[in-house]
């Protein structure tokens, strides 16, 4: 029989790979899709098309998360065997702006779909996408399933109450729910607000000759990047257990943001001290130093192990954007050509 999973936040990175990997498995893949002014699936267009993944078995449905009516409405017709669960207002900096939005999208949106399984099918499984952000000021190194949460945003705030709303369905209604304490995972597919991409994008460009700065705020952050492909696959195993549990998923490794900022010059050859300049408007109010995973419960309970290493990570991320900078190169010389050849007006 064929399984049919829910995924809220499929258009995002780790929906697209999640939504990758469950075709590529053989299962019917249902994705929520906020309403927009413009078509926002890029991401995940290529499924369609891709004979060996069957994207005719790919559905999305408009819905939004704020909305809880109607998605216990859509949960209830779709039946889904496994819901996961990914949307949110992901963007840490942004949330210190927008702290009301962001604690409605992230905490009451997760309430939102509990409440949703609860009414609907106590025997969906469900994943919550938890983040290392809780840990924030972390009181130890590395960061396991059992060391405090301390958040230093509303993000994190947000995910926090999301993460203890799904160990309270756990234990107080017995629906299969687990959390994923994610630590950082980037990709190509990667945002370009967030400073992995934000980096690679912008050096690529340097290197082709499309823009001259870079502006960063905290270099000396230092972070646990995973592959987000890797990541995703986890995700999966953790709904394929007997008992539900969470889980840390992280590479072990710390690494500063200007370890991959230079990593991503010196693969392009170029000096980033010409080119970067600090704006203290990308520094947050309250600062995350330091997190690092421990993900030894994920080694030994589910069998996974990243992948992708660091320095593989930055290169394919660099490849990928370089592609990118070198089509908007030829764009550019196209365009220009082309305005030389338009004769002058004769008068």
């Amino acid at each position: 029989m064929t399984k049919r999973a829910f995924i809220t936040g499929i258009t995002g990175q780790d929906g697209s790979y999640l939504a990758e990997l469950l075709l590529a498995k053989g299962y019917e893949v249902h994705g929520l899709l906020r309403r927009s002014s413009s078509f926002n699936t890029a991401r995940i267009d290529h499924l369609y098309s891709d004979p060996h993944l069957k994207g005719t078995r790919l559905f999305l449905h408009y819905g939004d998360l704020t909305d809880a009516a109607a998605m216990t409405h859509l949960l209830q017709r779709l039946r889904p065997d496994e819901v996961y669960h990914l949307a949110a207002q992901s963007h840490v900096r942004v949330s210190f702006e927008l702290p009301i939005y962001t604690a409605q999208a992230d905490a009451l949106g997760t309430l939102h779909i509990l409440e949703a399984i609860r009414a609907t099918d106590g025997h969906i499984r469900f994943y919550y996408a938890s983040s290392s952000e809780v840990f924030g000021k972390a009181r130890e190194v590395p960061q396991n399933e059992n060391t405090p949460f301390y958040p230093r945003s509303p993000y994190a705030c947000a995910k926090a109450f999301g993460h203890w709303q799904t160990v309270n369905y756990r234990e107080a209604y017995g629906i299969f729910a687990c959390n994923g304490l994610l630590f950082n995972h980037e990709s190509p597919r990667r945002g370009e607000t967030f400073v992995t991409r934000k980096i690679t994008r912008a050096a690529t460009r340097i290197k082709e000759g499309l823009q001259d700065k870079l502006y960063l705020g905290n270099l000396a952050a230092k972070r646990d990047w995973g592959y987000a492909g890797d990541f995703v696959e986890a995700m999966w195993m953790m709904l394929q257990q007997e008992q539900p549990e969470d889980y840390v998923i992280a590479t072990g490794q710390t690494h500063s943001v200007q370890e991959f900022l230079e990593s991503t010059f010196v693969l392009l050859g170029l000096d980033w001290r010409k080119h970067v300049e600090i704006d203290p408007r990308y520094f947050r109010p309250s600062e995350v130093d330091l997190l690092q995973g421990d993900a030894s419960k994920a080694c030994r309970k589910l069998g996974w192990a990243p992948n992708v290493d660091f320095q593989g990570l930055v290169r394919m991320m660099v490849e990928h954007d370089w592609e990118l900078a070198r089509e908007e190169r030829a764009l550019v010389n196209h365009r220009s050509m082309r305005q030389e050849q338009v004769p002058p007006c004769s008068t």
